[in-house]
């Protein structure tokens, strides 16, 4: 601790002293040993003390972690947080308070671990017009969907596997269902086109339904399926998902496996720029972190003024689900007999579904039952919704087993 602490003033260039350490339980065991006096439990023990000029909250959360980062703002502190939800949720209203209070909030830890991102959309970026954003920035499903691709486990055996490894918590809501993801994406999403861009207004699916031969007829039509995060700016339109997608086997995201990150930013001027990285785990939260607590330190120590978001006098609308096109991958459960195809592709031609592929597997002659699966050129989401409605009236379909997006 003592050796970290010295290298940090180096960088900074000014002595830095941790004054206190709030805490929920003080008698928890820790891996480090601290001097007595420095743990508390009584938040004012950091925000009343004026000698405390920077706040680090790696509490996650919205409540009371949401207040103690008010509270330290207002205080004129500045604060270093790892907390995507608090950021996602009440991002607008602290980096106000930031400003009105003229003091730093930084966050590079809420988004990716230890890659860069946040900070590249804040500065580095900034000279482009971001134009879309697509990455895997769950490690947990990506560890799930890695384990279901090679080693054709169900979902349930790779959620095991990755809670015995420490991957995924004893309740996997947040991960397996997407809402981590939605927080994150709307951190970037915010940053890159400069404007709020709610958690709300994210579209989520998570990655339960996906069943062993999802994966290998993806494989076999030329796709991975991973979990994607994708905002873009089209046409005056954002438009922000999160879920489950079959992407080009030979495209860099495909290549992403297990706990890896990677977000993929398409700029005006910069072209295509891939961040790739460990995206959870305590060394690399550790890393951005202290990346920032040194950033805000040597402000201070330079008299710069306080990192800013920028903000677009521009009000674009987001786009709900129903109006994205893309093109789709179905896999249907059907009777195994002449005839059931021309039905199928009757409904989706009423609806201007193009077939682009079509695939019969997995019969079942004893069962009298075969899986069918479907690929399409672009349509309308909504248009795709109201034909599987449809078909899974009819007396040939037995299930409609499951629908993935493509992504290009």
């Amino acid at each position: 601790m003592l050796d970290r602490s010295l290298g940090i003033s180096q960088k900074i260039g000014l002595p830095v002293n941790l004054k206190r350490i709030l805490v929920r339980d003080p008698n928890k065991p820790r891996d480090a040993v601290f001097p007595s006096g420095l743990i508390t439990t009584n938040p004012e023990d950091v925000l009343a003390d004026p000698s405390i000029q920077i706040v680090v909250e790696v509490i996650g959360g919205t409540e009371p972690a949401a207040q103690y980062l008010r509270d330290a703002l207002s205080c004129g502190k500045h604060v270093v947080t790892a907390n995507k939800e608090a950021m996602a949720k009440f991002g607008p209203e602290l980096l106000d308070l930031a400003r009105k209070n003229r003091v730093n909030l930084l966050f590079e830890a809420s988004v990716g671990g230890g890659i860069p991102i946040v900070g590249s959309l804040m500065s580095q970026l900034l000279a482009n017009d971001i134009q879309s954003i697509r990455g895997i920035i769950n490690g947990t499903t990506n560890y799930i969907l890695t384990r279901m691709a090679y080693e054709h486990t169900d979902f349930h055996q790779a959620l095991a596997e990755a809670q015995q490894q420490g991957f995924a918590e004893a309740d996997p809501t947040n991960d397996v269902e997407g809402f981590d993801a939605v927080y994150k994406l709307s951190i970037l999403a915010s940053l890159a086109f400069h404007q709020r861009v709610s958690p709300d207004d994210i579209y989520r699916q998570g990655i339960t339904n996906l069943q062993p031969q999802d994966f290998r007829y993806a494989q076999e039509l030329g796709y991975a399926i991973k979990s994607l995060a994708v905002a873009t700016l089209e046409r005056g339109d954002i438009r922000g998902r999160v879920y489950p997608a079959l992407i080009p086997a030979d495209h860099m995201l495909a290549k992403v496996d297990g706990v890896y990150n990677a977000v993929e930013v398409t700029g005006s001027l910069c072209g295509q720029v891939l961040f790739h990285g460990r995206g959870a785990g305590r060394g690399p939260t550790t890393s951005a972190v202290l990346g920032d607590l040194i950033d805000i330190g040597r402000r201070l120590h330079s008299n710069e003024p306080p990192v800013s978001v920028t903000e677009s006098g521009h009000a674009f609308r987001v786009q709900p689900i129903d109006e994205l096109e893309t093109q789709y991958y179905l896999r249907l459960n059907i009777a195994d007999q002449a005839g059931v195809l021309a039905q199928i592709a009757k409904i989706l031609g009423d609806r201007r579904i193009s077939i682009a592929s079509v695939l019969q597997k997995d019969t079942f002659p004893e069962e009298q039952r075969a899986e069918l699966v479907i690929t399409t050129h672009p349509a309308r989401d909504a248009s795709v919704q109201e034909a599987l409605r449809l078909v899974a009236d009819l007396d040939v379909v037995n299930e409609v087993s499951n629908m993935l997006r493509i992504e290009g």
